[in-house]
């Protein structure tokens, strides 16, 4: 059974490795990935980043390729199991893509909402999902200016998310006590339970070990072919449905795929901080403290203004030589350079302007970006829209291939092909860790 995962950011492979990531999905695309030996293949959609109404085409597309590519393939719907995959702090379009794909590549008997991220401290216990044991609603992600949300309740979250489409008490609940009873004697229990599912019931899951989910994963796979579900999960539910086993490689090993010089020396890093939660401001701030970095900040406020002018593109060019030049020069200097977005969220007139501007940055780090990776060592960026964007976009990619975690929750991916083959990305997410984690993960990569 292939696991397909269709992702809302680029960044939620980070559980598993040795598995194809594709940015693009035409069906001879699809098809390539479903023949690779892996038991896993992500989409990277993209999708947190578009409109409800452009995520919601851009589902349907990915969902009609795919049953094309499946009959091409002589396969069918119930040989692959689907995953949406979306954030663990509750941000996305957490209810309207399974919902489309419920439409586009169902009937699914449920859906079973999944949020945990363990390698990240987020647990949901009884129902009520949690962000290292506090509920999530009382952190800042929940005051996300376009996905804020005001309850911890997976229920009642599901209830609000669906502006009432969901009520709360029609809602499903797998307990931790359950899915504890499967990893034993208790397994037959837990498939009889799957099995009486039915009318695309509304689930959610309870996990504060691993051990958790690869119960409920072995429970789905032996109804394989009997019952059809869909998971909206974050990432440590995929790790449990494919079970990839121990990556290839430890953190010393990815670190040691840094690209060399000619003549043998490594090739310096750059590192990219798009992302603009607290978290993101902390790891910045402790990584611009390190001798070896040196920051360069494109401002926020002054690349708003030139957008709004009457040649945007032409003013935007003449910046964009200058920090160039500056990136250029940091790396002659044996340095790494920070390339960073000026800190706090400009308010915008609009949420369209806001995900013009928001999408206008990115694109800008991925040209510079793109213009030093022939020469680069390693990349890590930071923030799922920077990420996207730089992959598919400034580097022009078609897939990449996860090489496994550099630390926990923090992939390691490779393009095999082009100018950049071979060069390390560090597909880093704006919520992931603490305060030291992107400081730590430069200082591995520089110790490759």
């Amino acid at each position: 059974m292939k696991v397909v995962v269709i992702d809302d950011d680029p960044t939620g492979s980070q559980t598993v490795h040795s598995c194809p990531l594709l940015l693009r999905w035409d069906v001879d695309t699809l098809r390539r990935g479903l023949r690779h030996a892996s038991p896993l293949l992500f989409l990277l959609a993209d999708t947190r980043a578009l409109t409800p109404t452009v995520a919601a085409e851009r589902n349907r597309g990915i969902a009609a390729a795919l049953d094309l590519a499946l009959q091409r393939e002589g396969l069918g719907r119930d040989q692959v199991l689907l995953v949406s995959r979306g954030d663990s702090t509750l941000r996305g379009h957490g209810v309207l893509e399974p919902e489309v794909l419920q439409g586009a590549f169902g009937p699914f008997d449920a859906t079973f909402h999944v949020p945990a991220f363990l390698e990240g401290g987020r647990t949901t216990v009884n129902g009520v999902h949690l962000l290292h044991g506090e509920p999530v609603h009382t952190t800042p992600f929940a005051q996300d200016r376009l996905f804020g949300f005001s309850s911890s309740d997976l229920a009642r979250w599901l209830e609000e998310k669906s502006d009432g489409a969901i009520a709360a008490a029609s809602v499903l609940r797998i307990s931790g006590r359950e899915l504890d009873a499967g990893c034993g004697a208790g397994l037959p229990l837990l498939i009889d339970r799957l099995r009486s599912l039915q009318g695309n019931a509304a689930v959610v899951v309870d996990a504060e070990r691993q051990e958790q989910l690869t119960a409920l994963a072995a429970a789905v796979r032996a109804l394989q072919g009997q019952k059809r579900f869909l998971f909206r999960s974050a990432a440590s539910m995929v790790k449990a449905l494919a079970d990839p086993g121990p990556q290839p490689l430890d953190p010393k090993g990815l670190a040691g795929l840094r690209r060399l010089a000619a003549d043998g020396t490594p090739l310096p890093g750059l590192v990219m901080v798009g992302s603009h939660v607290p978290l993101a401001d902390q790891q910045l701030e402790l990584l611009l403290q390190r001798s070896g970095c040196q920051g360069i900040e494109l401002p926020v406020p002054r690349i708003a203004r030139v957008l709004e002018r009457p040649t945007p593109d032409l003013l935007l060019a003449d910046l964009e030589r200058v920090w160039l030049q500056q990136l250029q020069e940091l790396l002659g200097a044996g340095l790494t350079p920070v390339l960073f977005t000026s800190r706090g969220e400009l308010r915008c007139a609009s949420e369209q302007e806001g995900r013009r501007l928001s999408s206008a940055l990115a694109e800008l780090m991925g040209r510079l970006a793109a213009a030093l990776a022939p020469d680069l060592g390693y990349l890590i960026s930071k923030g799922g829209i920077t990420t996207q964007t730089l992959l598919a976009r400034g580097l022009g990619l078609e897939s990449i291939q996860s090489e496994g975690q550099l630390l926990p929750g923090l992939s390691l991916v490779r393009p095999s092909a082009g100018p950049c083959s071979g060069l390390p990305i560090l597909t880093f997410p704006g919520n992931l860790g603490v305060a030291g984690t992107l400081r730590d993960a430069w200082q591995l990569m520089e110790a490759g």
